[in-house]
């Protein structure tokens, strides 16, 4: 009898060490992540000429305490470490080298603008240490082969050119296209997009002309297009040369279809300065609810911000579309940490960000969802167009999907 208690009594030990062993396993860190915190950084320009992106920094901060206040993430708290580099790329790599290094957090979340994520870029996967939803829509910074550490958040310019060429050719398949745009990434990569979703019918492109950041104006460049026989006008600006050339249009009297990209659509930044009454008609797309239009003030997912804001931002703009942004993109952070479960280590970040499947954001258009893989971390790659109607932007059409380059 004493031998038979002996052995059950030596099985319940083993099976209490295997079972807590089990556990242990289960939960696996990297350098960041413990027990009760997950730390994560990010550089935001709270100051410098581009501080108007510091709402970025600002909304998800207050997010992150929403989450905390919740109880976390699987019993996690989130440490969100904010440091300013006022929009200077050497700033950023000084700000994100002490983050990685001296705070050693366990990957960067949301580093804001084209420049400073090319800045850090290669130094982030030298280091294995994750490039998270960052804040630009620049092509380079979708692609898992040569950079697996780096995933962009923003809608990809191209993947963005290729859905308006998906507009066109729908709708407007004998268009003579000429096309504006700025002499950088973001312009090239929109023109290349252009051309890529119109496959064999690029020849419909009449004009290509740039500008650079520098020009005082966009004046001449929108007549050179004028006398090319152009009626369907292709804006890969941003909002100051944007109005420039909505204002251009109106004097010369020309009335082309006008397609803006997403980054010059914003009303209060390009189409008021320009001039309400002659902007209506242009052309844009989106992806996300604007808190400011009527039809969804009885949407779930737009009362949730508004409360939010409302308790933890109250100094926000509740229908500045900087903040919604914001917004969303901490809310996808969240499910990702979430599907992480207690494997907290960079290889994983990225794997579950690699793996989304189905995803509704609170904020999205209807029947947007967020798919992602392996071999294609685009987060943001279905868009509805829209048109401006002289006082805010209608939605109108299918949701269009980027399905890759036209034939």
């Amino acid at each position: 009898m004493n031998n038979r208690r002996a052995f059950l009594a030596a099985t319940t030990a083993l099976a209490f060490a295997f079972s807590a062993g089990q556990a242990l396993a289960q939960k696996k860190y990297d350098t960041g992540a413990t027990d009760t915190e997950i730390k994560i950084g990010q550089t935001v320009p709270f100051s410098g000429a581009y501080s108007v992106y510091a709402n970025i920094g600002k909304t998800q901060a207050a997010y992150f305490k929403m989450i905390n206040d919740q109880g976390g993430i699987n019993g996690r708290k989130i440490n969100l470490i904010q440091y300013d580099d006022a929009y200077s790329p050497p700033k950023t790599v000084e700000q994100v080298r002490k983050l990685v290094e001296g705070d050693e957090v366990l990957f960067t979340f949301q580093l804001i603008g084209t420049a400073a994520n090319a800045a850090v870029q290669k130094y982030l996967n030298g280091k294995k240490v994750p490039q998270l939803l960052a804040s630009t829509g620049a092509a380079r910074f979708n692609d898992p082969q040569n950079y697996p550490w780096t995933m962009a958040y923003n809608p990809n310019y191209v993947s963005e050119g290729r859905i308006y060429a998906k507009y066109i050719l729908a709708n407007h398949p004998n268009a003579k296209i000429g096309v504006l745009y700025q002499n950088d990434d973001m312009g090239r990569d929109y023109l290349a997009g252009l051309k890529s979703g119109l496959g064999n019918k690029a020849n419909m492109i009449v004009g290509e002309v740039s500008y650079e950041v520098t020009d005082p104006t966009v004046d001449s460049q929108v007549v050179k297009l004028k006398s090319m026989g152009v009626d369907l006008f292709y804006d890969a600006s941003t909002p100051k040369f944007a109005a420039q050339a909505i204002k251009k249009l109106a004097d010369l009297g020309w009335t082309p279809v006008h397609i803006l990209d997403i980054n010059a659509s914003p009303v209060s930044a390009t189409l008021k300065p320009a001039g309400l009454d002659i902007s209506k008609g242009i052309i844009s797309t989106n992806y996300g609810k604007d808190p400011g239009d009527p039809q969804w003030k009885d949407d779930a997912g737009v009362k949730a911000f508004f409360a939010f804001m409302d308790k933890y931002f109250p100094e926000g703009d509740k229908l500045n579309t900087i903040n919604t942004y914001a917004y969303s993109v901490a809310e996808l952070l969240v499910q990702v940490l979430k599907q992480c479960g207690d494997d907290l280590t960079r290889e994983n970040v990225m794997k579950q960000a690699a793996g989304i499947k189905g995803y509704t954001p609170s904020l999205a258009l209807p029947g947007i969802k967020i798919n992602t893989g392996p071999n294609d971390y685009r987060v943001n790659k279905q868009m509805q167009m829209m048109k401006f109607n002289g006082e805010r932007w209608e939605l109108f059409g299918p949701i269009i999907e980027d399905s890759g380059p036209s034939g």
